[in-house]
């Protein structure tokens, strides 16, 4: 279970953000619930729309025209990407979403003719992943995207049901929501295969950065981040590198004499947060990119950094406030210890979610009543790698598990065995053993920065990875109608 944990938190804060961007209500604004800890969300773009048939699909008129069949609105093509389309349609869809979105932020909207430029290069890059994992045979059957779906529900404390009637009552097909939900996946597991994957960090990484911090792993400050970033491609004259620069030093201008960060982030932003004002989510130092760090780490509430230079492109950041975060370097700080051990139930197409909690109430009401033993019950029923220790699971340390299994084992006392809960791994039935309080040991230590430098370099080896395949792809606009 802790080796997928990673992937799980990534897809899941996917998950949540999309949900979140999707919804386009105001209602929505409630449904998101923060992981714990402060984890924040990227913002990925509204997902998928409508696959490419639909640009031969008529659109629906309204009037006697239409009852008469004398004119029928056809929607047109406004990008070719590869051997795909994209759809005036679909771009219109996403700006309505968008719009919605800015809105709720209190965002002033950019330009319609900029925000749908903007919109269709977002579309263009999502296009371009989405074909890639067509190209590795990467499929999402719907088995996992039900078990996607009911992890999006349960992290907003709804039920599957109660997920639709929300989606549906805000005006969007449940259908479609699904399938933006496999799109998500599928893009996140062509980042995992071409980037995550090929991320390495050596041991000799690891000494440099502790003896850069003195020794220590990470800071107990966090920063809410606003970036704009202008990309360059790859190969780029140093004209255009020009450019891009002194475009970059122009928007600094405008903010700098009373213009919208956020507004600007939304008309000229290539990142993937540009339609959130460039907004990150809370971070500590650790878990910014190592350029975004050393910049705002001087910067006040408010304030503007230089222009940055990465392979990206040239970035502009915004300090929107700081904070003292919950953490402090592991070196110093004592932390708690749980030796938990657990039972989980896959539910499968033998064995339904009911069923599986069914089966674990049962077995908890059997070693509460003395008539079972719990890690006798764990060899016989649990699916994890863990069954053959009777479920035990060792020392573990925050963050070792994903969210919800750590809220459940947190909020118990040793000895006591809680109720089933449903994690994206399946149904587990948990029972603390013992706790303790300790000091982080080096090999602690040290695996704690490697998390740090791989998440670092994880997240700026996307964007360039991002910008490659952008470059790559054969794109023709017919936006304007050529």
């Amino acid at each position: 279970m802790k080796d997928r944990q990673t992937t799980s938190r990534a897809l899941r804060a996917a998950f949540a953000a999309l949900a979140f961007a999707l919804f386009a209500s105001t209602a929505v604004a409630q449904l998101r619930a923060p992981a714990p800890g402060g984890s924040g969300l990227r913002l990925p773009g509204a997902g998928s729309e409508a696959p490419a048939g639909d640009a031969a699909r008529p659109a629906p008129a309204s009037g006697s025209a239409a009852q008469g069949g004398a004119i029928r609105e056809i929607d047109r093509v406004v990008a070719v990407v590869n051997n795909d389309v994209i759809t005036l349609r679909e771009l219109e869809r996403r700006a309505e979403l968008v719009s919605a979105q800015l809105r709720r932020q209190g965002t002033e909207l950019p330009p319609r003719d900029v925000m749908l430029r903007q919109l269709l290069e977002q579309m263009i890059v999502e296009r371009a992943q989405l074909q890639r994992a067509r190209e590795y045979g990467i499929r999402v059957d719907d088995q996992q995207l039900d078990r996607a779906i009911a992890g999006i529900a349960q992290e907003n404390r709804l039920t599957v049901p109660q997920l639709r009637e929300r989606v549906e009552r805000d005006g969007r097909s449940f259908a479609r929501f699904r399938e933006d939900i496999r799109s998500e996946i599928l893009r996140t597991r062509v980042r995992e295969r071409e980037v995550d994957a090929k991320v390495q960090v050596s041991e000799a990484d690891i000494d440099a950065f502790l003896a850069s911090q003195g020794g220590q792993a990470g800071g107990a400050a966090e920063y809410r981040v606003a970036q704009i970033l202008l990309r360059v491609p790859e190969g780029a004259s140093p004209e255009q590198i020009e450019r891009q620069r002194l475009r970059g030093e122009e928007i600094r201008r405008q903010i700098e004499g009373g213009a919208s960060f956020a507004r600007l982030a939304a008309a000229f932003s290539d990142a993937p947060d540009a339609l959130n004002g460039g907004l990150l989510e809370w971070r500590s130092a650790d878990r910014l990119p190592e350029l975004f760090a050393n910049a705002v780490g001087s910067l006040d509430r408010g304030q503007l950094s230089p222009l940055l230079r990465s392979p990206a492109g040239f970035h502009l950041l915004q300090l929107v406030d700081k904070r003292e975060g919950s953490g402090s370097s592991l070196q110093s700080q004592p932390v708690t210890q749980t030796r938990a051990r657990h039972i989980l139930i896959r539910p499968n197409e033998v064995v339904s979610e009911e069923e599986a909690f069914r089966r674990l109430r049962e077995i908890r009401e059997r070693v509460q009543g003395g008539t079972a033993d719990f890690g006798e019950m764990a060899r016989q029923y649990s699916a994890d790698g863990s069954a053959g220790r009777g479920g035990d699971l060792g020392w573990v340390y925050p963050g070792d598990t994903v969210p919800e299994f750590e809220r459940a084992m947190n909020a118990l006392s040793p000895g006591q065995v809680g109720e089933p809960v449903r994690t994206p791994f399946g149904v587990h039935l948990i029972q603390v053993l013992e706790r303790r309080t300790d000091e982080a040991s080096p090999e602690r230590l040290r695996q704690r920065v490697r998390e740090i430098l791989r998440a670092r370099r994880i997240e700026e080896r996307f964007q360039d990875w991002l910008r490659q395949l952008r470059d790559s792809t054969y794109v023709e606009y017919k936006l304007d109608g050529n």
